[in-house]
C-alpha cells in the first residue's frame, strides 16, 4: 500500500471546513439551532484536524538525530491520533453535550431559511471536499475495499480525512433532519435530537480513528505483498539460500525497516558473505525503495533448529528470560 500523504485532499478539506465553519456560525446566530452550533464547532474540529495533519508531515520530515537516530516518520501518526482525540472530544462530545440542552429546553427556530441554506451549501462544500478525497485515495486502493482501504494504509492522512468527510456528509444530513422535523412539527426537541444523533457519530469515527492510528503508533509491518517483495528480493539462490527468519516494521509511512536472519554457505570466506550481504541489501532497496533501514544476520542453516520453531523468550513480547530469583506466576 503506498504512503502517500494525500495533501491535495488534506487542503481541499481544511478550505471547506473554513467555509462552512464561518456559515454555519452564522446561521446559528440567526436561527439558534443547536444542530447549527454543533455542526458548526464539528468543522472547526475538523479545520483544526487538518492543520494537525499538516503539521505532522512537516514535523515528519526532519533528518535524523543522534537522540531519534531512525527519524521522525511516526509523527504523522501522532498527529493522526491526536486528530480522533479532537474528533471525540470537541466534536463529539460537545454535540452530545449541546443535544442534550436542546432536547431538556427546546424553543422554536428563528430565521429556519438560514440553517436551511447553510446547510446545503455545506453539502455541496463537503462533497466537493469528499470527492476529491476518494479521488486521491482510489489511486492508491487498488483491489481493497474501502474498509480494507482504511485498515490497511500506512499513511494516515488519507483514511483520516476520507473518514472526516464521511461523517461531516452524514452530520449534514441528520442536521437537516433535525431541523426539518423542528420546523414540520413546531417543536424544537427534534433539532435537538438531531444534534444527538451527530454527537454519536462523530465519536463513534473518531474511536474507529483511534484504534487504527494505535496500531500504527504500535509498530505495523510491512503488508503481506511488500514482504513477498522483500523475500523475493533477498534470497538469490546462491549466495543467499534462504530466510531463515524475518521482521518488518514502519518507522514511518514511508519508511520501513527490515531485520532478517540470512542462510549462506558454511565454506564461503568473510569477505564473500559480505558482499552477499551488500547484494541483498541493494536487491531489496531496488524492488522496496521505502526500505530505509535493513540489518541482515548470516547464518548456517539448520534443519533442526528450524523444525524446533522460534525461541519465545528471544521474540519482542515474549514471555523473556527466567532467573532464579524471579517471582513465578503466583507472586511469591
Amino acid at each position: 500500500m503506498s504512503a502517500s500523504g494525500g495533501s491535495k485532499a488534506i487542503v481541499a478539506a481544511l478550505g471547506a471546513n473554513l467555509a462552512i465553519a464561518a456559515s454555519k456560525f452564522v446561521a446559528f446566530v440567526f436561527s439558534g439551532s443547536s444542530s447549527m452550533l454543533a455542526e458548526a464547532v464539528h468543522s472547526v474540529a475538523d479545520s483544526g484536524n487538518q492543520v494537525l495533519l499538516l503539521l505532522g508531515g512537516k514535523k515528519s520530515r526532519r533528518p535524523a538525530t543522534p537522540q531519534h537516530p531512525f527519524g521522525y516518520g511516526r509523527e504523522r501518526f501522532v498527529y493522526a491520533f491526536l486528530v480522533s482525540i479532537v474528533l471525540f472530544s470537541i466534536g463529539g462530545m460537545f454535540a452530545l453535550y449541546e443535544g442534550y440542552e436542546k432536547v431538556k429546553h427546546p424553543h422554536d427556530l428563528d430565521s429556519w431559511y438560514w440553517p436551511v441554506g447553510v446547510l446545503v451549501f455545506a453539502i455541496v462544500a463537503e462533497g466537493f471536499s469528499f470527492r476529491t478525497a476518494i479521488k486521491e485515495a482510489r489511486e492508491l486502493r487498488g483491489a481493497f475495499s474501502w474498509a480494507q482501504f482504511i485498515r490497511r494504509a500506512k499513511a494516515p492522512e488519507l483514511p483520516v480525512v476520507l473518514l472526516e468527510d464521511f461523517a461531516a456528509l452524514i452530520g449534514l444530513v441528520l442536521a437537516l433532519g433535525g431541523v426539518g422535523l423542528a420546523l414540520l412539527t413546531g417543536n424544537g426537541v427534534w433539532d435537538g435530537v438531531g444534534t444527538l444523533f451527530i454527537g454519536a457519530l462523530l465519536i463513534s469515527i473518531a474511536l474507529v480513528l483511534a484504534v487504527e492510528t494505535k496500531s500504527l503508533l504500535l509498530g505495523e509491518a510491512a503488508g503481506p505483498e511488500v514482504q513477498a517483495k522483500i523475500e523475493k528480493a533477498m534470497v538469490d539462490g546462491e549466495s543467499v539460500t534462504r530466510i531463515i527468519h524475518m521482521r518488518t516494521l514502519h518507522l514511518g509511512p514511508e519508511e520501513l525497516l527490515i531485520a532478517a536472519k540470512i542462510a549462506v554457505r558454511h565454506d564461503d570466506t568473510a569477505a564473500e558473505v559480505a558482499a552477499a550481504i551488500n547484494a541483498a541489501e541493494d536487491r531489496i532497496r531496488g524492488s522496496v525503495p521505502i526500505a530505509r533501514v535493513i540489518y541482515l544476520e548470516p547464518d548456517i542453516y539448520s534443519a533442526e533448529e528450524a523444525a524446533a520453531g522460534p525461541d519465545p523468550a528471544a521474540t519482542p513480547g515474549g514471555p523473556g528470560p527466567v532467573h532464579d530469583d524471579d517471582p513465578d506466576e503466583s507472586g511469591h
